[in-house]
């Protein structure tokens, strides 16, 4: 079932399903694992510098310019600084937006490569799982508890999609 581009909001109660992770904790000392090739996304700031810092360019990056609800601007300089093009889409906390659903249906169409969301980059993850090609690796960050990786198949889609199913559509 192809993800449609809608405005999806997190009804309270149902945030603890979303608390449990997915995937597994990944070490910095294993990233070098990631840089082979396949299509990698990163979701996070901290994440995304992380992985730069190792030398791995990630086919997509999506961040917000915060971590744990503050300003975390080291990525976002490495973007400007070094001119990478990047779209900038809207996503309020605990939403997957239309917008954000296109630009990364874009990104893995070829097009623009770094996502700044306007808002919280949190659910990211999620759609990405959904609209990833199978193979994909996607590593996000755990608050306080580091990074996870998710490389995408049949499984991880339906979990991602029962996931996104299970909130409003606005």
């Amino acid at each position: 079932m192809p993800m449609e581009p809608r405005d999806r909001k997190l009804p309270e109660d149902r945030r603890e399903l979303f608390r449990r992770p997915m995937g597994r904790d990944l070490g910095e000392n294993e990233l070098i694992i990631l840089d082979n090739g396949s299509k990698l996304v990163t979701v996070g700031d901290v994440v995304s510098l992380v992985v730069r810092k190792h030398g791995i360019v990630p086919f997509l990056s999506i961040y917000d310019g915060r971590t744990e609800r503050h300003e975390m601007t080291e990525f976002s300089s490495l973007v400007k600084e070094s001119g990478w093009e990047e779209i900038e889409v809207r996503n309020p906390p605990k939403m997957i937006t239309a917008e954000l659903i296109e630009a990364v249906k874009n990104a893995f169409e070829g097009k623009a490569h770094i996502i700044k969301v306007d808002g919280e980059e949190d659910l990211a993850a999620v759609a990405c799982m959904v609209l990833a090609p199978y193979g994909t690796n996607i590593v996000y960050g755990w608050p306080g508890k580091g990074m996870k990786l998710v490389t995408t198949d049949e499984q991880v889609r339906k979990e991602a999609e029962m996931l996104i199913e299970m909130m409003e559509e606005l």
